[in-house]
């Protein structure tokens, strides 16, 4: 073989590779939330051209098929049910199908997808699929979650559906919908709403759909990895200045709204948002032997963990954890850190769950035993203790 033809046969193999991951947005909101409305305004947006978005339709509207097919290329529509457990397995068929059409050049090549699940369902497995099949996690990377919130029934919605709190817990955005649509009365209650959903998730950005806010530039590139920046975007992914200093002080902020009359019912008084914060690198063993633990152990409690940390064995290269229940993408070490502060960070959204267990199985492990409480290496010699082989083996 000559080197002409070598080069060639190189040439053609690096053609072959699959580009960068594909970003990924999850549009969720409980029945009626105008996920559709949005979506179709969306579409008329420029960033969104090399967009296929993916819906369906059980009962909900579906898009205007002509806007997408214009301002899209391409769209596919599940018809089974609910984007949730039971279909799993065809949303798992449906990207690997648009994959192997676009990568064979049977449909625009697009840049971008956006998944709008029905008003029903959890998105917890909608984030699993993603973040949990190798193929999928190799050709997509998360960019966010974007949560509809009708203003005129949010609360009655978060009042009597669970399903609408998880949607709002695990959001990286909250829109407002139908702000324009509330009376006088109404809108002096819209306060209410806002301090329920800011509690409930701290971190997500809250956007105005009727004040023109929920833009594709404000709810595209939530994500970890902005693609218009060379290094991560790890303080607006976090947004840990958002939670309280402490995590006793959340814990005070959920019950004293807890014990108001009207809570008593509330889905949301089982939710608990805070950031934990240290300063200290941490042992690669220990910190790994933590997640372990606290995902096999309450794995469907944590409804999302984001974090930066430092570990011991590396502290100029941290590490960025991303869960869902009891699902954890692959820990990423980033070149180097992306901003002054070099202290560990790492957000939790827990059910059923008190920040201060959270905090004090942290600091056994970090070394910081409290009294009559194990420390860590006691707790790795638990019979409970999680196999070795953990996400950072």
């Amino acid at each position: 073989m000559n080197p002409n033809q070598e080069a060639g046969q190189a040439t053609a193999g690096q053609n072959k590779r699959p580009p960068p991951p594909f970003p990924l947005t999850i549009v969720t909101g409980f029945l009626g939330a105008g996920k559709t409305s949005l979506l179709n305004r969306l579409l008329r947006d420029p960033a969104l051209a090399d967009t296929l978005v993916i819906i369906n339709e059980f009962g909900e509207i579906g898009l205007d098929h002509l806007l997408v097919e214009k301002a899209v290329g391409d769209m596919l529509v599940m018809t089974s049910g609910c984007l949730c457990c039971s279909i799993r397995g065809d949303l798992i068929t449906t990207l690997e199908d648009a994959l192997r059409r676009r990568d064979n050049g049977r449909i625009t090549p697009f840049q971008r997808v956006v998944i709008e699940t029905t008003g029903l369902a959890d998105p917890a497995p909608v984030l699993h699929t993603i973040m949990y099949h190798p193929y999928l996690m190799l050709r997509f990377r998360l960019d966010g979650v974007v949560t509809l919130v009708d203003a005129v029934n949010g609360m009655a919605t978060l009042d009597a559906h669970e399903e609408a709190v998880k949607q709002a817990a695990v959001a990286d955005r909250l829109v407002l919908a139908k702000t324009d649509l509330l009376d006088e009365a109404a809108s002096l209650r819209l306060n209410d709403l806002r301090t329920r959903l800011a509690s409930l998730n701290p971190g997500a950005r809250l956007l105005d759909a009727a004040k023109g806010e929920a833009t594709a530039n404000s709810l595209l590139d939530a994500g970890l990895y902005d693609p218009t920046r060379k290094s991560p975007n790890v303080q607006g992914w976090l947004n840990a200045e958002a939670f309280p200093k402490d995590a006793a002080k959340s814990a005070h902020h959920h019950d004293r709204h807890h014990h108001e009359p009207h809570d008593v019912n509330r889905h949301d008084a089982r939710i608990r948002a805070f950031c934990l914060r240290h300063d200290a690198p941490i042992p690669p063993a220990a910190f790994d032997l933590f997640l372990e633990l606290l995902r096999n152990a309450h794995g469907p409690n944590l409804l999302r963990v984001k974090g930066i940390a430092a570990l011991a064995d590396d502290p100029s290269r941290p590490v960025v954890i991303h869960g869902v229940q009891h699902v954890f993408h692959p820990p990423a070490r980033l070149a180097a850190w992306p901003d002054g502060d070099h202290g560990s960070r790492i957000v939790f959204i827990l059910r059923d769950m008190e920040p201060a267990f959270v905090e004090g199985l942290w600091n056994a492990f970090v070394g910081l035993p409290a009294p009559d409480r194990p420390d860590g290496e006691a707790l790795v010699a638990s019979p409970l203790a999680p196999a070795k082989g953990g996400l950072l083996a």
